[in-house]
């Protein structure tokens, strides 16, 4: 008898034949790069963030805070997302 796990991956292979298929070469290195850059963006964003964040906090401006650290987290959603959708689109070979 087969776990509920075995019996989804069994049907997660027949909806996406690609998905068991190995990844070339160039795809991991482009996959790689992409960790990168993306790695690059979300410091960039944070550091600037982070910035605004003490400058905040030093002038006491508790509304800005939340502001701020509200607009961190939702930076860092949208770069993770971006980044997830170029790694998928890497991985389907377009």
């Amino acid at each position: 008898m087969k776990s509920a796990y075995e019996l989804a991956m069994e049907r997660l292979a027949k909806s996406d034949p690609n998905a068991n298929k190995p990844l070339t070469p160039e795809q991991k290195s482009r996959l790689a790069e992409i960790d990168r850059v993306f790695k690059g963006k979300l410091a960039e964003r944070e550091i600037f963030l982070r910035k605004q964040l003490d400058e905040a906090l030093a002038a006491q401006k508790f509304d800005d805070l939340e502001k701020i650290k509200q607009q961190l987290a939702s930076e860092k959603a949208r770069i993770e997302e971006e980044r997830e959708e170029e790694k998928e689109r890497v991985r389907r070979g377009r």
